[in-house]
């Protein structure tokens, strides 16, 4: 057998061609060139993936506390509050999808009095199912979201968290707050590539008639993918075409003359 390396991730690196498979496998966070034992995975290999399920089952049934997740002080500045869907534990949550789609009542109240209707722009920050990926990614884009649409002279609504919150409840808020449009930055089903995975999902003056056609979606927030600087300007890109068309869904499109990527 020729003389052979491992990588940072447990790959067998052969003398012949280090340089690119270095590159193949800093191009993606999937599992490729790892290397086997025989049948199976190699014990550095197995090792990660335990730990990757275990991050991924973690995200998905951590409860969302506001100042554990970003700190009092960036839940002083924007004046967070937490509300709850219909769904009153996490298991109800994840057993009845329907019920994260509906605030409670107590939700409805503290949204009527502590919201102002008709911004240009709402944004709610929803747990979904990664908790992990809220406090990862929120604290960097939701101030960036917020100048942002203030340099654009938009009205911007009191943001909030959801407890138990699936993307549906984006009807709730457009009837309950009538915003042009709404962004709901949530959680991604974590996968075994990563658990901080963020999604914004956007709609123009939604509505309880709408489906999700017609919203649109931002997805793959995180260190490998979008960054919080390059989400917040497709967003607020998005939400600019939303409201020159005054429409949002399958029929609309992002305008990306910017984005070109190195």
């Amino acid at each position: 057998m020729t003389d052979q390396a491992d990588d940072s991730r447990g790959a067998l690196i052969g003398p012949e061609w280090p340089e690119i498979l270095r590159k193949v496998r800093a191009s993606t966070p999937a599992r490729l060139l790892t290397g086997r034992a025989g049948a199976a995975y190699r014990t550095a290999t197995q090792l990660e993936l335990r730990e990757a399920h275990a991050a991924a089952r973690d995200a998905v049934r951590a409860e969302m506390e506001l100042e554990a997740a970003f700190g009092a002080e960036f839940v002083k500045r924007f004046g967070l509050f937490e509300i709850s869907t219909r769904a009153a534990s996490k298991d109800k949550f994840l057993l009845r999808p329907d019920l994260g789609r509906r605030f409670d009542d107590a939700a409805r109240a503290e949204l009527a009095r502590r919201c102002a209707r008709g911004a240009d722009l709402q944004i709610a920050i929803g747990d979904g199912l990664s908790v992990t990926a809220v406090a990862a990614q929120v604290p960097a884009s939701l101030p960036l979201l917020v100048e942002g649409a203030a340099a654009r002279g938009w009205s911007v609504g009191q943001a909030f968290a959801i407890r138990h919150c699936r993307v549906g409840i984006l009807n709730e808020i457009g009837e309950l707050l009538a915003p042009r449009v709404s962004v709901l930055l949530i959680g991604e089903r974590p996968g075994l590539a990563t658990a901080e995975s963020l999604s914004a999902y956007m709609a123009y003056r939604p509505n309880a008639a709408h489906t999700d056609a017609n919203r649109n979606l931002i997805s793959n927030i995180h260190a490998r993918g979008w960054s919080a600087r390059e989400a917040a300007g497709r967003i607020l890109n998005l939400a600019a075409v939303m409201m020159r068309a005054q429409l949002s869904g399958s029929t609309v499109r992002e305008e990306l003359p910017s984005l070109k990527r190195t």
